[in-house]
C-alpha cells in the first residue's frame, strides 16, 4: 500500500491524507447556494460588507474541518475474508463485505480528485445497484493496488508473502479489443442529439429568477417586452417571420448537435476496452474518469442495438448485461459506437456467438399483434366516431388516420420480430426503426416464467419471461406450445449443469 496511507492497529488503514482536501473541494459545490444567498440577502442592510466578510469564510471553514472529521473518523481493513470499513463521529457504522459477495471493484476520478491523483474505490454487490462499500480518497497506484487485493482475495490467488492486507501486482496482460479516437468520438456526439441544456438552462431560471429584472414566467411580462423594444419584429411580415422561425429552428439544432457532441465526449473520452486475465476492462471519461472491470464469467447476457438513423450507417453498441451495476443500469456498455465487424471480436471474447445463417428463426403469433393493433386503433376509431358527431369531421379524419398509423406499426413490428434458440443460446431481436438483438446464455438463466392475460389465455399465445440477476428478458406473443418447449428445454439446460463444479 502506499506510504501515504495512514498503518493502524489490527490491520485498520486510513486513507490519503489529501482526501480531507479532496473532500473539503468537491464539497464546496454543497455551499454556493448558501453563499449566493449571504450576498444578495445582505444587499441594502447595514454593514453588508462586514456581513459578508465573516459569513463568507465561516461558511469555508466549517465545510473544511466537516470534511477533515469525516476523513479522520473513516478507515477500513482487508481481512482474511472480508473487506470492513467503519466511519462516523457520533454515529458510528461499521460495514463488513464477504469477498465472495462483491461483484466488482471499480474506480472512479471525478475532476478534483483527479487533479490531486486521487480516485475513489467503489465495491458492488449486485444489490439492486447499492455501493455497498466505497473508499475516497486513496491515490491511484493503491487504489489499483487495493482493487487487486481484493480480487485476489476472492480468488484465492493471494501469495503467502503479502502480508494483511497486501497488494498484489497484476502482470500486464491486457489485449485491446475496442477504442475510440477524437473522429470517432466526435461522429457519435454528432447522432447523440439532445436538447438537454435547454431543461439546465430552465432549471437555473427557476432557481436563479431572482436575479433577472423581470418574471421570466409570466407572459405578460414577456408581451410587453415585445410591444416596447421587440415591437419591430411584428411589422417584418409573414417572409421575415418565416426566416426568423428557419434561423429559430437552425439554432436549436445546432444547440442540439453541440449538447450531444459534449455528452459524448465527457462520458467517453478516450474510450479503451481490454481484455485482461480478470475479464473485460473498460476505461473512459473527461472529468470523472471511470476505470471498470467486468469478469467474463459473470456475463449472463449481451445487448446489441441502434438507432433510428446511425442504423442507416451501420454504427451499433455493444452492452453486457451482468450482476454487477454501471450507473445505476445492469448493463455496462463495452463498444458504445462501432460496426458489427468490430462487436464480433468482443461478442466472441465473451463467449457467447452472434445469429448466423442457420439460425432458425421464428415470429411471434400472429394472433398477439392483431389483439394489439385492435387495442390501439379502437380508442382512435370511438374518438373519431365522437368528433364527426360534433362536426368535426377534419379532426375525425386525423384520428381515423392515427389508427391505421398504430395498426401499420404493430404489423411492422410482427415483420421485425424474431426470437430462436440453440444448443447454447437464446436470441431475441425486436424492433423496426431502432432494432435490437438479445442474447442470453440459456444455462446462466434464473427463472424462466409463463405469463399470461385473460385475452392470451383465449387466443393460445403467452409471453415468456426469463429472470437474470442482472435484468430481464421477455419474449412476447409467442404461440403457447412453442413458449412451453421453450420453457423445458431451458429448464434442461440449467438442470445438466452441476454449478458448485464450475470454475469461477
Amino acid at each position: 500500500m502506499s506510504a501515504a496511507t495512514g498503518q493502524q492497529a489490527g490491520g485498520w488503514r486510513r486513507t490519503s491524507a489529501l482526501g480531507f482536501l479532496v473532500r473539503g473541494i468537491v464539497a464546496l459545490r454543497n455551499v454556493v447556494l448558501p453563499i449566493v444567498a449571504v450576498i444578495f440577502g445582505s444587499r441594502g442592510a447595514d454593514k453588508a460588507g462586514l456581513f459578508v466578510a465573516a459569513a463568507i469564510p465561516a461558511i469555508l471553514i466549517i465545510t473544511f474541518l466537516s470534511a477533515y472529521i469525516r476523513w479522520r473518523h473513516f478507515r477500513y481493513r482487508i481481512g482474511e475474508d472480508d473487506i470492513s470499513v467503519e466511519s462516523g463521529l457520533l454515529s458510528r457504522a461499521a460495514r463488513s463485505v464477504p469477498y465472495e459477495r462483491i461483484q466488482d471493484v471499480s474506480l472512479e476520478q471525478a475532476l478534483v480528485p483527479r487533479l490531486f491523483g486521487m480516485v475513489e474505490v467503489k465495491f458492488e454487490t449486485g444489490a439492486g445497484g447499492k455501493d455497498e462499500v466505497k473508499i475516497a480518497y486513496v491515490s491511484e497506484a493503491e487504489g489499483a493496488a487495493l482493487r487487486e487485493t481484493v480480487r485476489a482475495r476472492k480468488d484465492g490467488e493471494i501469495s503467502p508473502d503479502a502480508g494483511e492486507g497486501g497488494a498484489v501486482a497484476e502482470p500486464e496482460q491486457a489485449q485491446a479489443l475496442f477504442a475510440m479516437d477524437l473522429p470517432r468520438l466526435l461522429t457519435f456526439g454528432l447522432f447523440e442529439f439532445s436538447l438537454i441544456v435547454f431543461a439546465v438552462l430552465a432549471g437555473a431560471a427557476q432557481q436563479f429568477d431572482f436575479l433577472l429584472p423581470f418574471e421570466i414566467w409570466d407572459p405578460d411580462a414577456w408581451g410587453d417586452l415585445l410591444a416596447g423594444p421587440g415591437d419591430w419584429l411584428v411589422h417584418l411580415g409573414i417572409a421575415a417571420q418565416a426566416i426568423g422561425i428557419m434561423l429559430a429552428a437552425a439554432v436549436l439544432g445546432f444547440v442540439g448537435l453541440a449538447t450531444g457532441v459534449a455528452r459524448t465526449a465527457l462520458r467517453d473520452w478516450d474510450f479503451r476496452l481490454e481484455q485482461t486475465p480478470k475479464g473485460l476492462r473498460r476505461r473512459r471519461g473527461l472529468l470523472t474518469r471511470t476505470d471498470v472491470v467486468m469478469p467474463l464469467h459473470r456475463v449472463q447476457a449481451l445487448k446489441i442495438a441502434t438507432g433510428i438513423v446511425r442504423r442507416h450507417f451501420g454504427w451499433h453498441d455493444l452492452s453486457v448485461i451482468s450482476l454487477a451495476q454501471d450507473a445505476k443500469s445492469a448493463s455496462h456498455v463495452v463498444v458504445p459506437f462501432g460496426t458489427m465487424e468490430e462487436i464480433a471480436p468482443v461478442v466472441a471474447t465473451t463467449g457467447f456467438t452472434l445469429p448466423d445463417d442457420r439460425t432458425d428463426w421464428h415470429r411471434p403469433s400472429a394472433k398477439h399483434r392483431f389483439d394489439r393493433a385492435l387495442f390501439s386503433v379502437a380508442p382512435m376509431a370511438v374518438l373519431g366516431i365522437g368528433l364527426a358527431a360534433f362536426g368535426y369531421f377534419w379532426f375525425a379524419a386525423g384520428a381515423g388516420l392515427a389508427g391505421a398509423v398504430l395498426a401499420f406499426r404493430q404489423h411492422f413490428l410482427w415483420l421485425h420480430d424474431r426470437h430462436a434458440m440453440d444448443a447454447r443460446q437464446l436470441y431475441i431481436r425486436r424492433g423496426w426503426l431502432a432494432p435490437r438483438l438479445d442474447i442470453a446464455s440459456r444455462v446462466k438463466l434464473q427463472s424462466v416464467e409463463v405469463a399470461q392475460g385473460p385475452i392470451a389465455r383465449r387466443r393460445g399465445y403467452a409471453d415468456l419471461v426469463f429472470g437474470l440477476a442482472g435484468g430481464s428478458l421477455a419474449m412476447h406473443g409467442i404461440p403457447l406450445e412453442d413458449a412451453l418447449a421453450i420453457r423445458a428445454a431451458v429448464l434442461d439446460s440449467i438442470a445438466g449443469v452441476d454449478f458448485s463444479r464450475l470454475p469461477e
